[in-house]
């Protein structure tokens, strides 16, 4: 309380004196706020010069005393006091609070152009605490208590703060049971009437300027609630789980899909969306998949890399149209952290082995298999990788056989083990241009799957220094289906693979023992960047060429074409991962679920408990959510239930949420709308009533009741 002076002459009386900044403030413009603090105090109010006088009852004169404390501390503080301060601080202390109508009324949320706006009685302040204290948070009152506008201040507090990095606004829209479908104009101009108390609130806190700069960002998005289940993929698209791929309309809650880092995660929840307009992604690496509109992609651009900045959340429709930044990409995806992890399985042969043999071998099955290299570290490495009863002889200069090794009372009709691997992988009989890596060691642990991948680029692939640069790693080879391999190989590594074609035709010949020998098969350049960490050859000279040029560095994937591709059915999945990211085809990264994002449903009484149900499983990690509504004007058609109500019966007493109650005492219009609230909640009440009665006594008695005007 500001600086005073109290005294007491006799029982029932009081006297302090009001600081000189603080009295004009205090007694208002032709002293209104003194008439209306006589009219709803008992005690009589006497003011002469700056000193106030409190006479009556002592209990009148203790309260009336304590209300000139809390107005004296709010003029002090340079806060304008008027009626509507003088009624509501009247209205705090009669209830017995605890809280102090100063610091209630004081509490700035946040400030524009000289406009402050902070909770204005004791249930708002309890919802704004809530809103601070929770994570979900439900604000349940009449219209006018200020339930949508506090909830969008907070956002705009926290997305300032950089507590979230985005506010997702949403209604839905039902009012008046209108068909959108029958509404002139395009979808946004229908849409745009039920959002336009959102737009209205939002601009009374944000510069107008930024708002379309914030909204093409995706920092602001408002849409009807429709569009918030609208984050989907094609049924059929690929999801990695622990067995390998699988459609995304096949997975069920509780099945494991591949998280960013390379871990299982559980399918938390399966939406099915119907048919919808999909869009090919595709990045500068080749990888594609397919989504819709609104689907969900983590990216960041260069600005926000070299700012330090997260990474940010847009939809697909929202990158359209904009994917350069002069003639660079502009969106870069994210990459596995970690390599995928995949349950270990047998395999009939040492990985490094199989590599070093689909590289470098004769497979044909025809002869004895053999191995072709002019370094001899590579022999070594292979006859210490395969097993103990198969020898590497040399035949001549660059060529070894593969024999196996015979002991006393073997039959001499017993298979080479080369060659019986082989045979029971698939790959004898299989050349140059037709070799390929076996479904068993791709879908096998990170370590048969590194190991696999090093026999390949010891015998097939080197590491290409570049000035300034960390080193990237080529690899070459006529099959198709090996590059394929390969690529899904170094993906599932966390690493990127580009890929190109060198024709044969055309081409000049090479030379063999001193004779021209042509090009049969186009052959195919993959160029590969591995993450730091992730060893590529083991290979003495390779391996420290490779360290020597600085070694593995940052994959990078950007979006380098959005297209059309149709329509279909979707369906859309949320995950437990803590980025909510999942492994879709060609190890894309992508998801669907809001994480660190304000999102506010308001009008949510004219939701269904579908609806409700798929807007609060929508929540991702760092985000907060708060929902308004008043369950006295549901909206829905055909009698449906609210969700609005449904979810209070359901989640009431679950830890970390919170139902906020207001009521008419709260209304901060005219106040005249708090009359209006409270005649109509009595009218209701007596129609309860009377509708009860008529249920106890029958349809005769209830007619008969109405004609004598009971």
């Amino acid at each position: 309380m500001a600086e005073e002076t109290q005294q007491s002459n006799k029982e029932g009386q009081s006297r302090f004196a009001v600081p000189d900044g603080a009295v004009l403030s205090l007694l208002g413009s032709r002293d209104e706020n003194l008439r209306l603090a006589e009219e709803l105090l008992d005690a009589d109010v006497h003011v002469r010069g700056n000193e106030i006088t409190l006479s009556g009852a002592p209990a009148d004169v203790a309260f009336a005393e304590r209300v000139f404390t809390e107005l004296v501390t709010l003029a002090s503080r340079g806060q304008a006091v008027d009626t509507n301060t003088v009624r509501r601080t009247v209205a705090m202390l009669s209830a017995n609070a605890d809280e102090s109508p100063a610091e209630v009324l004081s509490l700035d949320i946040i400030s524009r152009r000289g406009r402050t706006i902070r909770p204005k009685t004791l249930n708002q302040k309890h919802y704004v605490d809530a809103i601070d204290k929770n994570t979900v948070v439900f604000g349940i009152g009449p219209a006018g208590t200020g339930k949508t506008y506090l909830a969008m201040a907070k956002a705009v507090q926290a997305l300032q703060a950089k507590q979230v990095n985005r506010i997702i606004l949403t209604r839905p829209a039902v009012e008046a049971g209108e068909r959108l479908g029958y509404l002139p104009g395009t979808l946004y101009e229908k849409i745009d009437p039920y959002l336009r108390p959102l737009y209205d609130a939002l601009h009374d806190m944000v510069d107008p300027e930024s708002i379309p700069r914030l909204t093409q960002a995706g920092t602001i998005e408002v849409a009807p609630l429709a569009y918030m289940r609208g984050r989907a993929q094609p049924i059929f698209t690929p999801v990695l789980t622990p067995d390998g791929y699988r459609p995304i309309g096949s997975l069920q809650v509780g099945d494991l899909v591949i998280g960013s880092n390379g871990e299982p995660t559980p399918v938390l929840g399966v939406y099915p969306q119907g048919e919808k307009d999909v869009y090919r992604v595709t990045a500068q690496d080749g990888s594609s998949t397919l989504a819709c509109g609104e689907h969900l992609w983590t990216v960041r651009t260069a600005s926000d890399r070299r700012r330090n900045k997260p990474w940010r959340v847009l939809q697909t429709q929202e990158m359209i149209g904009n994917l350069r930044a002069a003639h660079a990409r502009r969106y870069e995806l994210p990459v596995l952290s970690a390599p995928v992890c995949l349950p270990e399985r047998e395999v009939p042969m040492d990985a490094y082995a199989l590599g070093l043999l689909i590289g470098d071998g004769c497979l044909t099955g025809s002869t004895t298999p053999s191995f072709s290299t002019a370094d001899p570290a590579l022999v070594t490495a292979l006859q210490r990788a395969l097993a103990p009863q198969v020898a590497v002889t040399r035949k001549n200069r660059i060529d070894y056989t593969l024999n196996r090794v015979r002991t006393p009372g073997d039959v001499i009709t017993i298979a080479n083990p080369v060659t019986a691997v082989m045979r029971e992988l698939g790959l004898s009989g299989t050349r140059s241009h037709t070799k390929f890596v076996p479904e068993l060691y791709l879908h096998n642990s990170a370590d048969v799957r590194l190991a696999l991948l090093q026999g390949l680029l010891d015998s097939d692939g080197g590491p290409v220094t570049q000035t300034g640069r960390t080193c990237r790693i080529q690899y070459t080879t006529t099959s198709e289906r090996l590059r394929d391999d390969v690529v899904g190989l170094v993906r599932s590594l966390g690493g990127v693979a580009y890929w190109r074609c060198r024709p044969a035709a055309g081409r000049k010949p090479g030379m063999a023992n001193g004779r021209e020998v042509g090009y049969r098969h186009d052959a195919y350049v993959l160029d590969i960047r591995l993450p730091e960490g992730v060893e590529p050859f083991r290979l003495e000279r390779k391996r420290e060429k490779y360290h020597a040029a600085g070694g593995g560095g940052r994959p990078m994937r950007f979006i380098d074409s959005i297209e059309p591709a149709g329509r279909t059915e979707t369906v859309c999945i949320q995950v437990a991962a803590q980025d909510s990211l999942y492994v879709t085809e060609d190890y894309l990264l992508t998801h669907n679920t809001l994480n660190d994002a304000f999102i506010i449903l308001d009008e949510a009484q004219n939701t269904t408990p579908e609806q409700m149900k798929m807007f609060l499983t929508r929540l991702g990690f760092g985000s907060k959510v708060v929902v308004t509504g008043d369950i006295t004007q549901v909206d829905l058609p055909g009698g449906q239930r609210s969700g609005l109500r449904v979810v209070k019966e359901i989640l009431d007493g679950v830890d970390d949420v919170h139902f906020s109650v207001l009521t008419s005492q709260d209304v901060v219009r005219h106040r005249l709308v708090g009359d209006i609230v409270d005649a109509y909640e009595k009218w209701q009440v007596e129609q309860d009533v009377l509708d009860q009665d008529g249920r106890h006594q029958g349809p005769g008695a209830r007619r008969g009741n109405q004609r004598r005007g009971r």
